[in-house]
């Protein structure tokens, strides 16, 4: 495990290989789970008001769904999570004319549309957080059918899921940090030469 002032990481952040690769797994991370998004108690305002300014780009399914249950549903562990078509598909899922599922929010936001990127466990996938104590503690949750892909791609051009994660991480813990944890990565990365 790596620390980085209050943030625990599994090491496999430091030395797995990983580059999203959405014309291979066509969005999978969207539209397959058990499970809906894990979204912070404030991010929920935001979510709703997202919903309404882009559900005409959703799918009509997505709309009834949050128009009946809401954008954010409690789960068993009392989290909040975004809420999902039958499927499994996120609500805010919009698919292009060759079936890739992308973020309605993302998208919305790279438009200039909307000023939110998107909630930051979508944004740090396939990093998941739990908190703990008062902690932070961060695991690569690699699932073959959704991230061998990116994986595969990340080995091909030689890009660490620590690089490739570099604009997520500083959202989430500010530059300096990241910083310090690419130290603590080169550390493991070196230590693990040897």
């Amino acid at each position: 495990m790596i620390r980085v002032h209050d943030v625990i990481l599994s090491e496999e952040i430091a030395t797995a290989k990983f580059a999203c690769n959405i014309s291979k797994c066509k969005g999978a991370c969207c539209v397959i789970g058990d499970a809906g998004a894990p979204v912070a108690k404030n991010e929920i305002p935001v979510l709703r008001k997202a919903f309404k300014k882009l559900k005409g780009r959703l799918n009509p399914e997505a709309v009834n769904i949050v128009n009946k249950n809401g954008v954010v549903q409690v789960n068993s562990k009392g989290g909040y999570e975004i809420s999902c078509i039958d499927s499994g598909e996120c609500v805010f899922v919009q698919k292009d004319e060759n079936g890739v599922a992308t973020c309605s929010i993302q998208s919305a936001y790279y438009e200039g549309d909307f000023y939110w990127e998107k909630p930051i466990s979508c944004h740090l996938y396939p990093v998941r957080l739990k908190q703990i104590a008062g902690f932070d503690y961060a695991n690569f949750e690699y699932i073959p059918r959704l991230c061998s892909a990116g994986c595969q791609k990340g080995k091909d051009e030689g890009v660490y899921l620590a690089d490739f994660l570099k604009g997520p991480l500083i959202r989430r813990y500010g530059g300096q940090w990241y910083k310090d944890f690419l130290d603590a990565c080169n550390e493991v990365r070196n230590g693990s030469e040897s």
